[in-house]
């Protein structure tokens, strides 16, 4: 953190003084668009104070969330190192301005130093506007602003359970996101009739309303706080709503919105607008010539105030440029956004409520998905705004488009792949003025002019903001040899696997900061690399020492769809549970539990190809209820949702098979216990056949052992899927002990080698020396590995735990399973099924298709 600077001699001389008073996200881009300009005391130019209110210098607040992910405060911080004294600007935290002397034109701080100035800037921000309600200042009642905030927020939450947000804007449900990652029981309180009214419409709101209470948040929207209840101890213990009901909880977040931090403004006479916010012209000074306000405190000339940071740094930019001796005005800006919450994407850009005389909307929305896209047409095809609820991948792209004609039909843009779209409109398409980041106002020609993504970032800033354009930069940049997994890490999979196991790594965010690409660091990661480190860490977690519960802490934001509730996704949003039936053996006892199981929970049972049952139609909420019955009966997952170990399926053998020369049941049935629950890059399978007849298929599974009269013959990287591959033999006439020592040390080279989602067959493929090289390390040891691979594999076997056992033995784990949390008992009115051949079958006229309106331009085809 840096420390205040010693005024410099420049203060005593004819050089003028800049005060900037707040220092802030706008105060800190203020200073280097002076530095920019080479208006700093470094160059002899000028004498800059800044006086900062908080005991840190400017930080990240858009991602200020990201501290309950692991991030420090000083992580967040926006300040170089070096930068205060390498440009000489002196730099006093703690120490806000209390008073200004327009007249005399002097800055009065707390401390009680008096700054001359010759050039006043007010970047002083907004403050969060906390309801007149009774009970607002209770024990446990917060505001949700800065990191003094959040720790407070941290520690009260220790002993709380839970939790309240009065806001379901933007940041009411980062803070709510907060509170459930706390581990409290979530309720944001709205009182528009839908979430985040001001960027999103009534359909936008209700994919965000339903896949916010999917994630386990309790929402009341179109109701008010009308108190909060406090005991007699001074704390809080409860919420009155407006609708006459009431909320049992222990801490509250007030996050309604802000106002003008105008204080300073209105007590030393600047005009102030009605509602607030410091009067300023298109350059950014109030009435007061030698003044000049930017940011959240401002009310621009086009009479807002802007809540945005991109606002705020082109009103610094146009500032600072007057004060250099040059032109520049701030007339409006784009109000576009976009960002993740609770893990949704949410996006809005231009008209996006159609307010604009004659606007047309093309609407997509299947709310089981949570996907609501809607676009904006004038009637001459014009783009004019949009929409983006739950994939916003194009938003890069749309945004920049707005304003002009489409050069493809706009149902292209928002129907799914199959429906006739989506379209690939890259941002080849946009002209070179279009502006890619509105943060820092930076066109597709500016970026063009560079070749990396760091280079962009350096000379123009763009993507440094809140990060949605970095997509489509790097969609501009010229392809290069790097090999990494995504634009997050520069390694690939078998790197992050040797870095996550060499430095006993436990947690995503940690690898992020430590080996992720340096623009990725203290960052969310993406879609690509998220599962796939969590499930290097989940295959190493009983070398590392990480937890091996897939929904613990962190490593739950990490899992794909299917792991996020440990059974597997159906098309209509039920859920299938497949048992673990090692070897295909199943006692008449254990048949009778699954059928009584299938018959009380309604569900629809079939035999799967790699010998189970699976049972379909479970609501999320029945999950644990059925896990329950099974375990009782000796059941446990069989792991058909992860990237692991499904089945070893297996013939009769020479138990019953006359032609059988091993025991294969036994062997499938020792394989498969062995190795349920180990974390792969992509599924694995197996097989055993009792003799050369190969009824079990052996030769088409990632491992298969086919039975001889001398032992067993072991084969490696078949596959049966839509590349079918016949295994290879790696080795033959093995003993027992001998072929479970080899399928230890391959699995394990396997899982430590292999690309993301790669199986087996493709892995033996690609990999240099193919099979004779894989032979040589897991046979012959040429590489010796051999030892550590097995002692690996010996602390997977240790360390198992059946994961439906463990959820339903923790209550805290079961918290997660239900389809309402307001409301944890009431089905989900959306899962239907209609009679089909004795069973259920889903309602396949409730899903023939998402609500899609399509309102056909006048002139274009139907």
């Amino acid at each position: 953190m840096p420390e205040p600077t010693t005024p410099n001699a420049l203060a005593h001389t004819a050089a003028p003084t800049i005060v900037v008073v707040g220092h802030g996200m706008v105060g800190q881009r203020f200073l280097e668009a002076l530095a920019d300009r080479g208006l700093t005391p470094a160059a002899g130019a000028a004498r800059v104070v800044v006086l900062c209110e908080e005991p840190r210098p400017a930080y990240d607040r858009v991602r200020l969330t990201s501290y309950f992910d692991g991030r420090s405060p000083e992580d967040l911080s926006l300040v170089e190192r070096d930068f205060m004294e390498r440009h000489g600007f002196e730099l006093y935290v703690g120490d806000p301005a209390t008073g200004v002397d327009r007249a005399g034109r002097t800055v009065t701080a707390r401390s009680g130093a008096v700054f001359p100035y010759d050039t006043l800037v007010l970047a002083t921000g907004s403050y969060p506007f906390v309801p007149p309600v009774p009970g607002k200042d209770a024990r446990g009642c917060f505001v949700y602003r800065t990191i003094e905030d959040l720790l407070a927020i941290e520690e009260y939450a220790k002993g709380a359970a839970t939790g309240a947000v009065v806001g379901g804007g933007l940041l009411g449900l980062e803070a709510a996101g907060a509170l459930k990652g706390l581990g409290l029981s979530t309720h944001v309180v709205e009182f528009a009739p839908r979430l985040m009214p001001v960027q999103v419409d009534e359909g936008g709101g209700a994919a965000l309303l339903r896949t916010i209470e999917d994630m386990g948040l309790a929402v009341h929207t179109g109701v008010g706080t009308q108190e909060v209840l406090a005991g007699a101890d001074g704390a809080v213990t409860g919420m009155a709503l407006s609708d006459g009901s009431s909320l049992d909880v222990d801490l509250v977040v007030f996050s309604a919105g802000v106002r003008p931090r105008d204080q300073l403004a209105r007590e030393c006479g600047l005009a102030v607008g009605e509602r607030g916010g410091i009067v300023v012209d298109e350059e950014c000074r109030t009435s007061d010539p030698a003044v000049f306000a930017i940011g959240e405190c401002a009310l621009a000339a086009d009479g807002r105030v802007y809540g945005l940071v991109a606002p705020g740094y082109e009103m610094a930019q146009a500032a600072a440029e007057v004060i250099a001796g040059g032109r520049s005005a701030f007339t409006g800006a784009d109000l576009s956004t976009k960002l993740k919450l609770l893990g949704v994407d949410v996006a809005s850009f231009g008209d996006a409520h159609g307010a604009a005389e004659g606007a047309l909307d093309v609407v997509y929305s299947d709310a089981r998905a949570g996907v609501y896209k809607k676009l904006v047409i004038g009637r001459d095809g014009t783009l004019l705004g949009g929409v983006l609820v739950g994939d916003a991948d194009q938003y890069g792209t749309l945004r920049p488009m707005t304003g002009t004609v489409l050069p493809v039909a706009p149902e292209q843009l928002v129907l799914p792949a199959g429906a006739g779209g989506p379209v690939a409109l890259g941002p080849s398409a946009l002209p070179d003025e279009a502006v890619i980041c509105s943060c820092h106002n930076v066109t597709k020609g500016a970026i063009c002019e560079h070749t990396t993504l760091p280079e962009v970032k350096k000379c123009t800033k763009a993507g440094t903001g809140c990060g949605s354009c970095l997509k489509v930069i790097g969609q501009l940049m010229p392809p290069t040899e790097d090999a990494g997994l995504c634009g997050c890490f520069p390694y690939n999979r078998s790197e992050l696997y040797e870095i996550v196991r060499t430095l006993e790594v436990t947690s995503f965010a940690e690898l992020l900061d430590s080996h992720g690409r340096e623009e990725a660091r203290g960052g969310d990661g993406c879609e690509v690399c998220k599962p796939t480190v969590g499930s290097v860490i989940a295959s190493l977690a009983p070398t590392v020492g990480a937890s091996g519960y897939v929904l613990d802490g962190e490593q739950a934001a990490l899992q794909d769809t299917n792991d996020h509730f440990l059974a597997n996704l159906q098309r209509n949003g039920s859920y299938s549970i497949v048992p673990r039936i090692p070897g295909g053996e199943i006692t008449p006892e254990k048949l009778i539990v699954i059928g009584e199981v299938a018959r009380d929970f309604g569900l629809y049972t079939k035999i799967t190809g790699g010998q189970r049952i699976d049972l379909f139609g479970a609501r999320v909420d029945q999950l644990p209820r059925i896990w329950t019955r099974l375990v009782d009966a000796g059941f446990e997952s069989g792991h058909a949702y992860g990237k692991s170990l499904r089945t070893v399926k297996s013939c009769v053998g020479q138990t019953w098979c006359r032609y059988g020369v091993q025991d294969s049941v036994r062997m499938a049935i020792d394989l498969e216990l062995r190795y349920r629950g180990l974390r792969a890059p992509h599924k694995l399978k197996s097989a055993v056949s009792g003799c050369a007849r190969e009824c079990a298929e052996a030769r088409g599974k990632d491992f298969g052992i086919i039975a001889t009269a001398q032992g067993w013959n072991l084969y490696v990287g078949g596959n049966g899927g839509a590349t079918p591959r016949h295994a290879d033999l790696l080795a033959q006439d093995l003993s027992d002990a001998e072929l479970v020592r080899l399928i230890d040390r391959f699995l394990m080279f396997y899982i430590r080698t292999a690309d993301r989602l790669e199986r087996t067959s493709a892995w033996l493929e690609r990999i240099d020396g193919g099979l004779d090289h894989v032979r040589d390390v897991v046979v012959h040891d040429s590489l010796g590995l051999c030892e550590e691979l097995e002692r690996m594999m010996t602390d997977h076997v240790a360390g198992y735990r059946d994961e439906w056992a463990e959820t339903i033995d923790d209550p805290e784990r079961l918290r997660r399973f239900v389809t309402f949390v307001n409301a944890p008992d009431a089905p989900d009115p959306s899962v239907k099924f209609v009679p089909e051949r004795d069973q259920i079958k889903p309602d396949l006229e409730l899903l023939a298709g998402p609500v899609l309106a399509v309102r056909t331009l006048e002139g274009t085809a139907s």
